[in-house]
């Protein structure tokens, strides 16, 4: 039995959240339903009978899941430096994602309101703690799709700033040559399988690059496929179909996925809590036979505890995980959304609980990082995001030829002509249609 996660709260509540919303604790006493048939078992250390001790759930024969307050394992003496949740290395690396995270984001805005970007774009302002705080476990041949919220789970994975910024500005330089913009960031390389514009869209095909893995090893006997898939997804989604059919799917064949649902308690306008009978997400997971988790998403420490246990059961092959992640985002739905529904207090309550300002203070009170060891970082990350603006600025955009790249998978198909040249370049080819 696995007890990474049985000395600390697993599903912790948001008491102080502000969130108008009764969310229960994962574990009631004894074990609940929500660890069925998993290792995520835990309880408060505040067992009466035995301080810093956690009741040890047992799986009986009949597949229950059972505990006893006799079953206790005692905390042993530890260091400082054995509390601490992350290491040095640890810290400083997701406290730089971070940053880059909010300056990229920053720095959007200023671009678009100069008329660089088109379109709609969706920032990520406040909810760096859950990209951070999950991709930043993954190794590079693991999969994460994403939403039309996209630009920051493509930094985290590791997509270089500038190709994302030259994507936004949409040049030929950028990760999807300048024809995914804001909302369809896609990297091979670094295993971003999508930003999808419309919601739900990249459940499947996380789903999808999951039974991938397991079919490489169970069928195909390769023993070295062991990636994981993150589906990245809000609130909103979870009353579509994509949503039920793939925990379903999911859980039936144990895929390695985890689901992670960005509950950023808005629907664009609409209030989470108005659109859904039963607003607590992760109680979906124990309904299809999966964990359900429910973790302060404005805590990288909280939101990486519970994400790397579910990365490693899903890498051991025990099956996925449901994670909702109770976030907010600190602009409107896009650019083009003033912001005026949410409320005022609603919004400066979560912006004093800032996930930046939140674990840079963390590293400094436990001696992780100097104050001049994080401005350095700040400093480098704004020259970063500065190149990344000049590159994308002066990268050419593309040719006009390329609009019928990657369309027909038959190279001699309508797109190009017998003659090997684009048929849209034929100044007779809209010969006989209307003129646009």
């Amino acid at each position: 039995m696995a007890t990474s996660l049985a000395t600390r709260t697993v599903v912790p509540t948001l008491s102080s959240s502000g969130a108008n919303r009764k969310t229960t604790s994962g574990v009631k006493g004894t074990v609940s339903k929500i660890a069925l048939k998993s290792s995520f078992v835990g309880c408060k250390v505040t067992v009466p009978t035995a301080p810093a001790a956690c009741v040890v759930a047992r799986h009986s024969v009949s597949g229950k899941v059972t505990a006893s307050t006799a079953d206790v394992i005692e905390a042993k003496p530890k260091s400082k430096a054995d509390d601490l949740l992350v290491t040095r290395d640890e810290a400083l690396d997701v406290y730089e994602d971070m940053v880059l995270g909010r300056s990229f984001e920053d720095m959007c805005a200023q671009m678009y309101y100069r008329g660089k970007m088109f379109g709609f774009v969706h920032l990520y302002n406040g909810q760096e703690a859950v990209s951070s705080g999950v991709i930043r476990l993954l190794k590079k041949e693991d999969f994460v799709t994403s939403t039309y919220r996209d630009h920051v789970h493509a930094l985290s994975k590791g997509v270089p700033a500038r190709l994302v910024m030259a994507e936004l500005f949409g040049k030929s330089t950028g990760c999807c040559r300048g024809q995914g913009g804001s909302m369809h960031m896609f990297s091979k390389e670094h295993g971003l399988l999508g930003g999808f514009a419309f919601i739900g869209e990249g459940i499947p095909v996380a789903t999808g690059a999951a039974f991938t893995t397991k079919y490489k090893r169970e069928v195909l006997k390769d023993d070295n496929a062991d990636a994981v898939s993150v589906a990245f997804f809000g609130d909103g989604t979870c009353n579509n179909g994509q949503f039920f059919e793939c925990l379903n799917m999911a859980a039936l064949w144990k895929l390695p996925i985890v689901f992670v649902v960005e509950n950023n308690l808005w629907a664009i306008g609409m209030s989470h809590l108005r659109a859904t009978s039963v607003p607590e997400i992760w109680k979906k997971g124990p309904a299809f036979g999966m964990p359900g988790v429910h973790v302060d998403g404005m805590d990288v420490l909280k939101v990486r505890e519970v994400a790397k246990e579910a990365i490693e059961r899903a890498r051991r092959g025990d099956g996925p995980t449901l994670i909702e992640c109770e976030t907010y985002r600190f602009r409107g739905h896009s650019l083009a959304d003033p912001d005026e529904l949410r409320n005022p207090a609603e919004k400066a309550h979560y912006a004093a609980r800032d996930p930046i300002s939140a674990f840079k203070k963390y590293i400094l009170e436990n001696g992780l990082a100097t104050e001049a060891e994080l401005k350095a970082i700040d400093k480098k990350i704004d020259e970063v995001v500065e190149d990344a603006v000049e590159f994308a600025d002066e990268s050419p955009l593309p040719v006009r030829s390329q609009l019928l790249e990657n369309v027909f998978v038959d190279p001699k198909g309508f797109g190009i002509g017998p003659d090997g040249k684009y048929r849209c370049e034929d100044p007779d080819f809209t010969a006989g249609t209307a003129q646009v």
